[in-house]
């Protein structure tokens, strides 16, 4: 595939348009398909709104832009579809939905068309089993903003073919984007390893340990990180991120490690999903209502030491599983949810005996068998190694 193959997108929503801008601008012709008419109009006035923002910026000429849009073609059928190296599907996150889509989808391109889904909670395997011929057929997670986050996690399922896997790391690579392969496991790398800075944080909140501003000041102060778990969770939503928790959750079959929090769940019951809401964690509507953190050094680090060590024990779990290699997993840290260095790297540097200290700890205070210690985390602490040598 080069940058005159033809790429099918499926599902004009943010992903999918994003997926579509970023191949209209490395020079495929796009062929956007949604079976909502209005979707698809809504998705044209945005890809103008973005692209003339550029434009204003000077981050784009005039000539690239139009360039760019005369490139996608937004289409009400599936016809168009037949010309297409590859397609990628960006519906719903509904498993029969999609299931259904692949199969229309496999009676009409050709035969070395590859067929990618942008899911982020549901396995490979399960939507191919609605496929025919499955080896040509992977899970390819694009972050949103998909235009500006840099990261792909590509997934292959159990029958995926190895070529299939080449191909498209080449084409995403030549979209400038980092790619990392992961195992068809719940939440890939991304969502699983990510978890515990939202959960650790609520748990932290529920105990009355440190409210919610205290807690976001600790990690953007002593920990680095771009946002706070309560500010994140209100910009992506309240909505969404518990019901990944809670989709991660089921799919390990209940382990306490992934418990959702009923904080969460309440504001999620009552409507209050954060920013689009205008109230989540914090007051958008009123921001003088918003409790200001305790800036306390010693506090906020206490807070950062527990969060992170729950956050490295995980990246460890990813690695003892066979989920990603220990590059990979650091990579997908920092350019899918933009930590300040990857999990591992970060592990290294503390030392693997001061985190396992820190989990022993919480284990011994809790009881609970969320806080049980990696076996790996455990094992290079007793050989004296470290993730990286």
């Amino acid at each position: 595939m080069d940058h005159h193959s033809n790429i099918g997108v499926v599902g004009a929503g943010t992903m999918g348009s994003g997926i579509a801008q970023i191949a209209a601008t490395y020079g495929h012709e796009v062929y956007l398909f949604d079976a909502y008419k209005d979707q698809l109009k809504k998705a044209e006035q945005e890809f103008l709104k973005i692209l003339n923002r550029q434009v204003t910026k000077d981050r784009m000429t005039q000539k690239k832009m139009d360039d760019i849009l005369h490139r996608i073609h937004f289409v009400d059928h599936l016809k168009n579809f037949s010309d297409c190296e590859i397609v990628f599907e960006a519906i719903i996150e509904n498993l029969q939905a999609k299931k259904d889509q692949f199969a229309r989808l496999e009676g009409i391109v050709k035969r070395s068309c590859i067929l990618a889904t942008n899911t982020s909670s549901l396995s490979i395997a399960s939507i191919s089993s609605a496929l025919n011929k499955p080896g040509r057929f992977l899970g390819v997670h694009f972050f949103n903003p998909a235009p500006v986050m840099n990261l792909v996690e590509i997934i292959p399922g159990i029958s995926t073919s190895n070529r299939v896997v080449e191909k498209v790391q080449k084409l995403t690579k030549s979209w400038e984007k980092k790619t990392v392969t992961a195992k068809d496991t719940p939440g890939f790398i991304v969502n699983r390893v990510a978890r515990p800075f939202y959960g650790e944080a609520l748990r932290i909140y529920e105990e009355g340990i440190a409210d919610i501003a205290t807690i976001d000041w600790a990690m953007k102060e002593c920990g680095e990180f771009k946002m706070g778990p309560f500010e994140l969770m209100d910009l992506v939503g309240n909505d969404v991120n518990y019901e990944v928790t809670e989709t991660i959750f089921k799919e390990f079959y209940y382990d306490p490690r992934f418990k959702p929090s009923f904080v969460q769940k309440r504001l999620v019951e009552a409507g209050k999903y954060g920013k689009k809401t205008g109230i989540g964690f914090y007051n958008y509507q009123d921001p003088s209502k918003n409790p200001k953190p305790t800036k306390d050094k010693k506090v906020g680090q206490n807070l950062l030491n527990r969060i992170l060590a729950m956050l490295i024990n995980e990246a460890a779990d990813a690695v003892f599983m066979n989920v990603a290699t220990i590059e990979d997993i650091d990579l997908a840290m920092k350019n899918g949810v933009n930590y300040p260095k990857g999990l591992l790297e970060w592990a290294d540097e503390i030392g693997l005996n001061v985190v396992l200290n820190r989990m022993e700890f919480l284990q011994a205070k809790y009881g609970e068998d969320r806080y049980r210690p990696n076996p790996l985390l455990k094992q290079k602490v007793a050989n004296g190694e470290q993730f990286y040598e």
